[in-house]
């Protein structure tokens, strides 16, 4: 072989492992792609949504980005690849979301966090008072939704506009549990007797709950965990027939029948990912598969954010600068290092 032959074959090797290399370091992030997460509107979903965007644009150097929306408008965008990653998806709650499972649009990634729970409550006080606080217990006897259409009970959750029904304080329109608790009044005959009052937001809905709490009134409401009502007030869950797999998919379904309540099933929460998405960003999806929030933390952030009125993005830099021992688990230590320097 001549010496201009070895240069060229040397050359073409190197070339080869230039590309072939290139090609392993290749990523979604690296390519200058945007990662484009569905803007929850509800505390925790907030509060998760910006410590993921944070781990990947400061840890990896990604493009990050969201779109504010609805659960259902914001789970049909993740359908669409329009969203990427919709942060705190409560599996098996949406026609729209299980739809997309079908047609492998989407898939669940992970556990966001494990023990969250959800359904109707009132605050501890109705039922055993408060002495501390002068409240009398209105409803002594109160333990389930049965219960709830008793003229008697009806009457200690009086809608301040039309005294002759009670309320129920639902989830805002568009999110999912606002279809499932509409659902759950007609299933328990509960229509006639409550008013079906849906707040215009989250935020209206916590004010709506707190203010009622700091006064001492009645309040009947759906709520979930992990939350910081959750956390600062102390509520009792109504007890409802046992879950089963018909009577749910009755009640989670636009066109289901109303013939039987339940209770919600146990609750699993995962990143719900768009399909095409994660086949193009494993180096994403690991992250995330490791990104379990512990349930306790999530509810210390969230207290967080309403005891100091900050935002969910002033929360996760607090959580990111004093949990480090646990999103540390989650990266890479170059990743770490970096998003520890970038909070400095």
């Amino acid at each position: 072989m001549s010496i201009s032959t070895m240069k060229l074959t040397f050359a073409a090797a190197g070339l080869m492992l230039a590309v072939s290399t290139g090609a392993a370091n290749a990523s979604y992030c690296g390519d200058g792609k945007t990662v484009t997460f569905a803007g929850i509107d509800w505390e925790s979903g907030a509060f998760i949504t910006e410590v993921m965007k944070t781990i990947l644009a400061k840890g990896y150097d990604c493009q990050v980005d969201s779109i504010p929306g609805n659960s259902v408008t914001l789970e049909q965008a993740t359908a669409n690849n329009d969203v990427q990653i919709f942060a705190e998806e409560w599996l098996g709650r949406s026609d729209i979301w299980n739809k997309a499972v079908e047609e492998k649009k989407v898939v669940a990634v992970g556990k966001t966090f494990v023990g969250a729970r959800e359904g109707w409550f009132v605050p501890d006080y109705v039922v055993h008072g408060d002495p501390a606080r002068n409240i009398e217990a209105k409803a002594p006897d109160l333990k389930s939704v049965s219960q709830l259409s008793d003229p008697k009970v009806v009457e200690v959750f009086a809608d301040p506009e039309e005294p002759s029904k009670g309320r129920f304080l639902n989830c805002p329109s568009g999110w999912t549990c606002e279809g499932v608790s509409t659902a759950k009044l007609e299933a328990y005959k509960l229509g006639e007797a409550y008013v079906n009052f849906r707040p215009g937001t989250g935020t209206a809905l916590d004010s709506a709950i707190t203010s009622a709490y700091l006064q001492g009134e009645p309040i009947l409401f759906y709520y979930w965990s992990p939350t910081a009502i959750m956390g600062k007030f102390k509520l009792i869950q109504l007890e409802e027939p046992a879950y089963n797999e018909a009577c749910w998919k009755e009640l989670s379904s636009a066109n289901g029948k109303r013939d039987q309540g339940c209770a919600f099933p146990s609750v699993d929460v995962a990143y719900g990912v768009n399909s095409t998405f994660a086949s193009e960003a494993p180096e994403i999806v690991a992250i995330l598969e490791k990104a379990t929030f512990p349930l306790e933390d999530v509810n210390g952030s969230l207290a967080y954010m309403t005891d100091n009125k900050v935002d969910a993005v002033a929360a996760a830099a607090e959580f990111l600068k004093t949990k480090a021992d646990v999103w540390g688990k989650w990266v890479s230590d170059e990743a770490r290092s970096k998003i520890e320097a970038s909070l400095k």
